[in-house]
């Protein structure tokens, strides 16, 4: 599984971290600058989902902003070197210079891969501004509520540079081409009901509603699900989109039944049911997995 750091760090200074619940909240905390994208935010994200697989306690994940964004993209203190990796530096919006501009490896990228690769459901409650890398951070979150104050904007046309994070890969299958094309292409900043209406977001809520109805999905997934069940869906669910074919589906969800079928948690769920009782699911992500995962999840996982 991929991690950002071999330790975890101590303190955060761009993001604020809370667990509770069972439910983990990383708030993007840099009000004063609409929680502007940095390489720290980058690094401070990726050590919190690092966080976040290792502890069994936190079942699902949400990520939202303080104050009046959500992210308004780059940070673009940097001047017209912002994007520039041979100019930028570690506070900036990217990294240092690579000696061959093809090795340098994109900071919202590095944080998208982390989270698409999260064993838990991530949930964007996106209660602002969200536009570069602040809308394609959200593309591997797994469901997206936004406030009706959001914003939103794919903006990197307007701005000289290409789609990141990824997003080429993650904007055309959540939203379909055409409409990926058109936000891309047009560079605009566009409202919630219209990132509503494109199949961005799947609702909108005033302000003050947002997060607790994104507290009140991610407390259903982690009071009533196997944690075990949840991890291998979220994996199965966004790597098939890749596939070609139906019968890479096949050839992960036959040992995930069968596997599964012999656990703890799926005696629990079938007793639970007709016991007419909630179920209390004990297997962990830590230590009950399957051995066929990760393996599969990663590309070329045949010719293996």
């Amino acid at each position: 599984m991929l991690q950002c750091h071999d330790a975890r760090m101590t303190s955060y200074d761009t993001i604020d971290y809370t667990v509770a619940e069972r439910i983990a909240t990383i708030t993007l905390d840099r009000p004063d600058r609409l929680n502007a994208f940095t390489v720290r935010m980058q690094v401070e994200m990726c050590d919190a989902f690092d966080r976040i697989d290792a502890d069994d306690d936190v079942r699902v994940v949400i990520v939202t902003g303080r104050g009046r964004g959500f992210c308004a993209g780059a940070d673009l203190g940097g001047g017209g070197d912002t994007f520039n990796t041979d100019a930028a530096g570690e506070g900036g919006a990217v990294s240092g210079a690579a000696p061959d501009p093809m090795e340098h490896r994109d900071e919202g990228g590095l944080l998208t891969l982390r989270i698409f690769n999260c064993t838990k459901p991530v949930i964007g409650a996106i209660n602002g501004a969200a536009v570069g890398v602040g809308a394609t951070m959200t593309l591997p979150m797994d469901i997206r509520l936004a406030s009706t104050a959001a914003k939103f904007g794919f903006v990197f046309a307007r701005r000289g540079i290409v789609p990141e994070a990824c997003s080429s890969w993650f904007l055309p299958r959540l939203v379909g081409i055409s409409q990926a094309a058109e936000w891309c292409y047009r560079g605009n900043v566009f409202g919630a009901d219209e990132a509503l209406a494109g199949g961005l977001v799947r609702s909108l809520h005033e302000p003050d509603d947002l997060l607790p109805a994104a507290q009140e999905i991610a407390r259903e997934i982690a009071d009533s699900t196997s944690a075990v069940s949840i991890a291998l869906t979220r994996a199965m669910l966004w790597r098939m989109l890749g596939e070609s074919h139906p019968m890479a589906a096949h050839e992960v969800d036959s040992p995930g039944i069968a596997y599964l079928g012999k656990s703890a948690d799926a005696r629990e769920g079938v007793v639970s049911f007709l016991e007419k009782r909630p179920a209390e699911f004990a297997d962990t992500v830590s230590t009950d997995m399957p051995p066929h995962h990760p393996w599969w999840t990663e590309p070329g996982f045949r010719e293996r």
